[in-house]
């Protein structure tokens, strides 16, 4: 979803987490610094999508044209060994200074910012809908000016920007909510019950495969690669257009029912609430940036998973698996088992912290 939270992406299921993974590449390869826009079907595309072959099931050489890039595409031959150099260097140096400047327990404003909005809630549920409050406000409202940021300073260094005040900020919420996330009143406690924990990561484990698909282009985000506002339409995208508002409230789902407590319930109400809004503005962006094209990708998607397939809107192809069946989606598994196994270590380093 487009200016929405990077909470689903950093918080870990039964507690555990994800990050992100693998930079893609469109189907249809725009010239390089230009923002690729999509042009909209010809009539004789439109009939065409309405035929089907003989037993029903749609052609997949009448499916209509592509208004926008197939998402999660990855192809080695594509990738250059300096970009990823340039990542791992620019990686490497965003947490050096992050530490001493915001994690540090002893000089990081972390610490300083969680203790000024905690003396300001009267409970950490509140202190909760602070942050999260202020995420939001930065987060998509820096989204929201990107066009004329990206004309005053440029793309990347709009992007550095964007990333060096988002992310630490995205942060501070995740710990704060891994610290807190017991508080409150004790609603239900189903944490025993036989088969409850297998659900519960399972439905975590599924949330993050609805990640949006830009999530996957580390090189755009670190602004290696010049950032795009990117128009996705295979993939996850045919099952809804806004993916990361589904998964967030799956997450939300399963660890409500986990955690069940006060505190759980306002954040999840919270979070869900940021990703509805999120909806709405990530479509307002999508629609000025691609405008004629996005209205047409819009007829034929969906917020609501699935909606726009019952409504025969949209018609998924014979070989729908294999737009799953890719290299980001592999490292989103590896990564989810990996996390999973290192979770002790972040409850740790989230109780050191002490946000």
């Amino acid at each position: 979803m487009q200016g929405v939270s990077c909470f689903q992406r950093l918080v870990p299921c039964p507690c555990r987490t994800v990050f992100q993974p693998i930079h893609t590449k469109s189907l249809r390869k725009p010239q390089v610094g230009l923002v690729r826009r999509a042009v909209p079907p010809t009539k004789r595309e439109v009939d065409a999508s309405e035929t089907a072959t003989k037993d029903g099931r749609p052609d997949e050489a009448m499916m209509p044209a592509l208004q926008g890039e197939d998402a999660a595409a990855f192809s080695l031959e594509d990738q250059s060994l300096s970009s990823w150099v340039k990542f791992s260097v620019l990686l490497a140096g965003v947490f050096a200074l992050l530490y001493p400047i915001w994690i540090s327990p002893d000089t990081g404003l972390g610490k300083e910012l969680a203790a000024l909005l905690s003396s300001v809630g009267s409970s950490s549920e509140v202190t909760m809908v602070l942050i999260l409050t202020l995420f939001g406000v930065v987060h998509s409202g820096l989204a929201a000016l990107r066009p004329q940021g990206e004309a005053l300073i440029g793309a990347r260094a709009f992007r550095v920007v964007f990333a060096s005040l988002s992310l630490p900020l995205a942060g501070l919420a995740v710990m704060y909510f891994i610290n807190h996330r017991y508080d409150g009143v004790a609603l239900w406690n189903i944490r025993g019950l036989p088969g409850v924990h297998s659900t519960v990561w399972a439905l975590s484990f599924l949330s993050f495969y609805f990640l949006y698909p830009s999530t996957f282009n580390l090189l755009e985000v670190a602004a290696v690669d010049e950032p795009r506002l990117h128009l996705w339409e295979t993939g996850v995208a045919r099952i809804t257009r806004h993916p990361q508002a589904f998964g967030q409230f799956v997450w939300c789902a399963a660890h409500a029912a986990w955690v069940g407590s006060s505190f759980m319930m306002v954040t999840t109400a919270a979070l869900l609430g940021y990703h509805a809004f999120g909806c709405w503005h990530g479509d307002r962006r999508l629609e000025r940036e691609h405008g004629e094209a996005f209205r047409a990708l819009r007829d034929r998607t969906s917020v609501v998973p699935f909606q726009a397939v019952w409504e025969g809107r949209q018609r998924l192809p014979p070989d729908y698996w294999r737009e799953w069946a890719r290299l980001p989606y592999l490292a989103i598994t590896l990564f989810c088992f990996g996390t999973y196994a290192a979770h002790p270590a972040m409850q740790q380093a989230a109780y050191w912290l002490g946000w």
